[in-house]
């Protein structure tokens, strides 16, 4: 997606980062205070990168509006919208496998993320994506008695959708930006996971 350029950093993935920083990070830090989980997508036309929705995870009122899965209720909710196709699907984290599905069932073509399903897990304390897509999705092999070792979870590359991670690239050319949203995704992490088991807030 991301072209290596010299000097400067891709304008693309200056904006993409931008999206996550100013437009789906501060609907995430109302989310977590309400007990939600700290995942976020936005949608964007890939003419000029305009943001048509942005949206956080909102659990709390219904168990699967995970956050790429709002976006794409709220983006079906518009009047008039692009056609998938023709959108940039942007991810704070890596899909889970309700999003992976809804994004191909929708019909958007792409999707981009910063975070990982291991950086889910290991830097955030939310390791379910990665043991669903396993319990779920990975058929052992005939000779073995799970799946092979170092598999990847999905294909991320198929008929339905291409993917991008977007961490290799922006810790390239953006390293401070980076830095800055993993501190604030962190930041987000520690209240979410401080109030989680508490009132409503789900322990999953």
């Amino acid at each position: 997606m991301f072209a290596q350029r010299n000097p400067g950093p891709d304008p693309t993935l200056v904006r993409l980062l931008e999206v996550i920083e100013y437009d789906i990070a501060p609907l995430s830090r109302d989310g977590v205070t309400s007990g939600n989980k700290i995942f976020g997508a936005a949608i964007l036309r890939k003419s000029d990168l305009s943001v048509i929705v942005a949206a956080a995870n909102d659990e709390t009122a219904n168990p699967l509006w995970h956050g790429e899965i709002h976006a794409i209720k709220k983006f079906f909710e518009l009047p008039s919208h692009p056609a998938p196709a023709d959108c940039v699907f942007l991810c704070t984290h890596e899909p889970c496998s309700l999003c992976l599905s809804g994004i191909a069932w929708s019909g958007f073509d792409n999707f981009s993320y910063l975070f990982s399903h291991a950086d889910s897990a290991m830097s955030f304390a939310i390791p379910y994506d990665i043991a669903i897509l396993n319990a779920v999705y990975a058929v052992p092999d005939p000779d073995r008695s799970g799946p092979a070792p170092g598999r990847d979870l999905y294909n991320r590359s198929n008929d339905y959708f291409t993917s991008t991670n977007l961490m290799p690239v922006a810790r390239a050319q953006l390293p401070d930006t980076v830095d800055r949203l993993h501190a604030l995704y962190a930041e987000l992490s520690a209240q979410y996971q401080a109030r989680k088991g508490t009132g409503n807030i789900a322990m999953a």
